[in-house]
């Protein structure tokens, strides 16, 4: 059958075209897609190329499907799935697969997100990455991806207990918790998660440096939506305060911040981030860089002597993702905050390089 898809031959080479998908086979699944959201993982693929971890040598040759924020239904079943998957059911799918580096809309010729239809093969179904969904939206379960990242970064944080050497993982529960460039969909997504987390935080801080930005968000997350959860929630821009850093130490009474995440890779956020760091304070680089030689200086003193942790994650677990649909289903995740347009296939070529 024939799809239109958006694939990618190159750096900066995305096209928007027209083939044919070969017929699946008795392993594989064949869906129609309807929802994809846009990552800014695409777009440092796009600018990688080849050279992307997940991105095949020969992808100038046999290039591969790009999006991996998607969800659909289920068209056309082969026999060894169909007592689990049936036609019209609609679909959920992990992109992170464990085990492996090949990845929806990274690495297959025929399965990946913005493309009409596509094809899922048996190695992603083997490993639990594609479920049926219930939900009467889409679009979250496009964005529950998405929000299994700012999950899984809740999840990846630890802190310690004194005397001992267990690790508490979760941002510490009562604390203080710093969101440095986080005003926007990823952000968005991570305040919401942060105001119903079991750890729930005292403090959610983000900062921003544009006020139209804050006034975004702000509108879909208020301070005093967030007061209803118990949680104190503080927008700022850093760009109109003489001293930021200062500002944001004072926030916390002197103290420090227990957890903070950085959503934006630029190392001089990174550097503040970890001055920012309170005793026992866990900063998660969040936002992944381009640059394989990214870095920053770190004080490796208050990393002996006040435990000070430095770490990073990536993407969510099936877990993470099933919390992020059921959670939404519930109402205790608002991911439609993180939508800000809407556009068909057409628009995602220019959207994607954007």
């Amino acid at each position: 059958m024939k799809t239109r898809a958006i694939r990618l031959y190159g750096v900066d080479d995305i096209r928007l075209e027209e083939f044919d998908l070969p017929e699946i086979g008795d392993d594989e699944i064949l869906v129609k897609v309807v929802s994809d959201s846009i990552c800014m993982s695409t777009w440092k693929t796009v600018k990688q190329g080849a050279k992307h971890k997940r991105v095949p040598d020969d992808v100038a040759d046999n290039p591969v499907i790009i999006g991996h924020e998607f969800a659909g239904d289920i068209v056309k079943v082969g026999r060894k799935w169909r007592d689990k998957f049936q036609p019209g059911q609609k679909f959920a799918q992990q992109p992170a697969i464990p085990g492996q580096m090949e990845s929806p809309g990274y690495s297959y010729q025929w399965c990946g997100g913005d493309t009409e239809y596509c094809i899922f093969p048996n190695d992603i179904i083997e490993a639990g990455c594609l479920w049926t969904y219930d939900g009467d939206a889409y679009f979250a379960s496009s964005v529950a991806e998405p929000v299994s990242c700012c999950i899984g970064g809740y999840h990846t944080n630890y802190h310690t207990k004194p005397g001992g050497y267990e690790h508490v993982m979760g941002t510490k529960e009562g604390g203080d918790i710093l969101i440095l460039g986080g005003c926007g969909p990823m952000g968005l997504g991570a305040i919401s998660y942060g105001l119903t987390f079991e750890n729930k935080p005292k403090r959610i801080v983000v900062t921003e440096i544009s006020d139209e930005r804050i006034a975004r968000a702000r509108e879909v997350i208020s301070e005093k939506e967030a007061a209803k959860h118990g949680v104190e929630l503080v927008y700022v821009n850093t760009a109109a305060l003489e001293d930021a850093e200062g500002y944001l130490m004072d926030l916390t009474g002197g103290k420090g911040y227990d957890d903070v995440f950085v959503y934006i890779p630029n190392a001089a956020v990174c550097e503040m981030g970890n001055r920012l760091l309170g005793y026992d304070g866990c900063m998660n680089l969040f936002a992944g860089p381009t640059d394989p030689n990214f870095s920053a200086k770190v004080n490796l003193y208050d990393s002996h002597y006040s435990r000070s942790k430095i770490i990073g994650s990536t993407g969510g677990t099936i877990d993470d993702m099933k919390e992020a649909i059921e959670k939404n289903a519930d109402g205790r995740i608002e991911s439609a905050v993180m939508i800000t347009h809407v556009g068909g296939l057409d628009s995602a070529v220019e959207v994607t390089k954007n």
